[in-house]
């Protein structure tokens, strides 16, 4: 077990490169199951769920090189095994993407009910409506799915709620199912749409990306392709945040900032100076005190729930009163204990927290419970007086490459030791 130490107070300075996104790698890692011909995939993140997803590929047959070029050259185009066990699902709920590519192109799977951080239900009933919808017949008994089709069948999709991974698994199902399908409230994250993008490389019939509709035309079989992954908004995120926290000065580069609208526009409010260029955002804190700002999460194109923790963090330590509000997951609060224990004052109200801003926090012995939780609590380390130490801390390298290390590269001091 590893846990972080960080000695707080140094306002970062310096240029990091953002990596590629995991939220995109992991689905566009399962559209691999639909092609008849290997994908090669550069910018692809080092991370644990990066790994899971790859031992559960190849769990289920396939098999992936990695290049010199640090590309990933995965050829799921013959599985063996139509099933995704357990003892990899549960700690990661992207696995319910190989729900809809094992259907569209084996037309059966097993799949276990997905897991990952503790932060609310997360019901795949939208998965499940949408495929049955497509003329698949499905069974859910003793913590798996039993999913079979004769054939899929293009219809109209109507989502009552926005779920990112339900847009991405009806997608991909439609791509090779007869005829056209519609999706209505469709996902608009720029994850997805970078799926489109690689789906359509693959020779996919698709419209309506950044768009609440989608329209997919259903082809006979799609093939291999070379993609590059989008950078990850998130990790970007949360290095400009940690920036703000401290008071520092960086550049954050491989950036889209158009993706970032919501999290800029917040960070303004905060009293930062932003300049953005087509790769790249600098943000400049000119060593003021943060403005408190108010929060409330929401699908893409508003503020990411992915953001909520990070900028709570910030909070704590802001000049003002604010609150925030979840409106994504009903339990990803688990974060404000543990910043209360650093002298944050924080009182949860529903799915609200009122923040009264303190001049500093304290360091402490934190325990990490997912993985933007942890996130919050490396930021709210760097700036609180003292030695902070974080435990738990594999959530982290489920979503952050190297965190510590692109930290040094900023000036913090921060190091990763076996306890």
């Amino acid at each position: 077990m590893y846990k972080l130490v960080i000695q707080g107070g140094i306002p970062l300075s310096g240029n990091i490169k953002t990596s590629g996104s995991k939220n995109s790698t992991l689905p566009i890692f399962f559209s691999s199951i639909l092609a008849d011909s290997p994908l090669k995939l550069a910018n692809t993140p080092q991370l644990s769920d990066v790994s899971t997803t790859l031992r559960l590929l190849m769990d289920m047959g396939s098999n992936f090189v990695l290049e010199e070029d640090g590309s990933i050259f995965i050829d799921s185009s013959n599985l063996t095994n139509l099933r995704a066990d357990y003892s990899l699902v549960k700690t990661m709920r992207a696995s319910i993407l190989t729900l809809g590519p094992m259907l569209a192109k084996y037309k059966k799977a097993k799949i276990s009910l997905p897991g990952g951080c503790a932060i609310g239900t997360r019901p795949v009933n939208l998965h499940l409506d949408a495929l049955e919808k497509m003329g698949a017949k499905i069974e859910v008994r003793n913590g798996y799915i039993y999913a079979t089709a004769k054939e899929l069948i293009g219809t109209q999709i109507n989502f009552d709620l926005v779920s990112v991974t339900a847009t991405e698994n009806t997608l991909m199902a439609a791509t090779l199912a007869k005829g056209f399908t519609t999706i209505n409230n469709a996902a608009q994250e720029p994850e997805v749409t970078d799926l489109i993008y690689c789906l359509r490389k693959m020779g996919a019939k698709i419209t309506g990306e950044n768009t609440s509709t989608l329209i997919i035309e259903g082809v006979d079989r799609l093939s291999g392709t070379e993609y590059s992954i989008c950078p990850d908004r998130i990790e970007a995120g949360t290095y400009l945040v940690a920036a703000a926290i401290t008071g520092g000065s960086i550049t954050v580069n491989n950036i889209e900032p158009d993706s970032m609208r919501s999290v800029i526009g917040k960070l303004i409010e905060t009293g930062a100076d932003i300049q953005t260029n087509k790769n790249s955002i600098k943000l400049d804190m000119k060593s003021r005190r943060p403005q408190a700002v108010n929060i409330r999460t929401s699908a893409y194109p508003n503020f990411p729930t992915d953001m909520q923790a990070q900028f709570m963090a910030l909070n704590s330590i802001a000049e003002g009163n604010s609150t925030i509000t979840e409106t994504i997951f009903e339990n990803r609060f688990m974060h404000v204990p543990e910043l209360s224990r650093m002298g944050a004052n924080l009182k949860l109200e529903g799915n609200t927290v009122v923040c009264k801003g303190v001049t500093s926090l304290t360091g402490a012995n934190l325990m990490a419970t997912d993985l933007r939780a942890s996130a919050s609590l490396v930021l709210a380390g760097l700036a609180a007086k003292g030695l902070t130490t974080i435990e738990r801390v594999y959530h982290l390298d489920r979503g952050y490459e190297m965190i510590e290390e692109k930290f040094k590269m900023l000036g913090a001091d921060i190091k990763r030791v076996q306890h």
